[in-house]
């Protein structure tokens, strides 16, 4: 029956999916082109993604549950950072943080069709590693975001996971919000492995539900860095203890 099941979702993926993702993107990068040209660019740069986002997790028949909202004050910026399971942590978080913020994400994604471009258009964060002057550009790119009011989301990790389980954190996220004394949110992210395991892109998905727990901001309690590594630890307990069990533990990622 499970594998009934499975053949039925891969056809309605074929059939349904595929076209509904590849319309929906192309039109969302070209809304995001012409608001982000036209108009107010954070307005654009975030809402169009988020409904495209959502529409592609619910064409995919995938359940979500959001965990923690609560925990977030209305016009704070903050430092979310999350774990790395998989592809879908784009759509999840995309779709229902339910906050206006920017990526901080690698600058290959300027090389995929149309999502680049709405990157680039809605002056998402390319965090370019090629030489010490576009460090500093991304850092700044960062810094002007926080400081206009805004939050920014980053994977501390660098790279999804191999395995489902988590890497390290890299400092870099702490000690932006470090230097600018804003609060940190960790995020948890379950699901994203299972649905589609980096090992496995390009492939057909695996229906299994999403979920994205939100915990109690990390207010700074100085500045330095006591701080960013307390927050750090902190950030990343928090993260962990939101996976589900068979995940729970590090595991080294070799392309961190």
């Amino acid at each position: 029956m499970r594998n009934l099941l499975h053949i039925l979702y891969c056809i309605y993926q074929l059939l349904v999916g595929v076209p509904v993702v590849v319309i929906a993107t192309i039109i969302t990068a070209i809304e995001v082109g012409i608001g982000c040209t036209l108009g107010n660019g954070h307005f654009w740069g975030y809402y169009p993604g988020r409904w495209w986002a959502k529409v592609i997790l619910r064409t995919l028949l995938l359940p979500v549950k959001v965990e923690g909202r609560e925990h977030l004050e209305r016009d704070q910026s903050y430092v979310f950072v999350a774990n790395h399971q998989g592809a879908f942590d784009i759509f999840l978080i995309y779709g229902y943080l339910g906050r206006n913020f920017k990526w901080m994400m690698k600058h290959q994604i300027n090389k995929i069709p149309f999502v680049g471009y709405a990157c680039r258009k809605s002056h998402q964060i390319m965090v370019d590693k090629r030489g010490v002057s576009k460090i500093k550009k991304t850092y700044e790119d960062a810094r002007n975001i926080l400081r206009e009011g805004y939050s920014v989301t980053v994977f501390p990790e660098g790279a999804r996971t191999f395995t489902g389980h988590m890497g390290v954190f890299r400092k870099g996220a702490f000690a932006l919000a470090d230097e600018l004394q804003l609060p940190v949110v960790p995020l948890t992210i379950n699901g994203s492995f299972n649905v589609l395991p980096r090992m496995r892109d390009w492939r057909f998905i695996s229906w299994h539900p999403l979920r994205l727990t939100i915990h109690q901001p990390i207010y700074p309690v100085g500045q330095g860095s006591e701080n960013v590594t307390a927050t750090l630890r902190q950030a990343y307990d928090s993260v962990m203890s939101g996976l589900d069990s068979e995940y729970q533990g590090y595991m080294e990622n070799p392309d961190q």
